[in-house]
């Protein structure tokens, strides 16, 4: 049996550096340029969220628990203006509408 290594800890072993935080939701972050506003958009595995459901803004329909998806929200806006995609959804963003409309019979969420 080999001895343990120790890995040396980080700067700071209280708090969470900003490629800790990225990482924690098995992603990557970036920004694009969408509808004349930059966007940050981070891709979320679907292991790093486990129990909570979502709404595509893009097709209307929920995101299961576990899904990889993306996390896209306008650059001057706050967190609260996160809105979770599906990846399909995200890449034809362009040709979908956030306005469904659904039919008479449609459950309201």
């Amino acid at each position: 049996m080999s001895p343990r290594r120790n890995r040396p800890k980080g700067a700071g072993s209280f708090g969470r550096s900003e490629d800790d935080a990225i990482s924690r939701y098995g992603g990557r972050q970036a920004t694009e340029h969408w509808q004349g506003e930059e966007w940050s958009v981070r891709h979320v595995a679907g292991a790093a969220v486990q129990g909570k459901t979502y709404r595509c803004p893009g097709c209307d329909q929920v995101i299961p628990s576990g899904v990889p998806h993306v996390v896209a929200w306008p650059e001057h806006a706050g967190v609260d203006d996160r809105r979770h995609w599906h990846k399909a959804c995200w890449n034809a963003r362009d040709r979908r509408t956030t306005r469904v409309q659904r039919s008479r019979n449609a459950p309201r969420y």
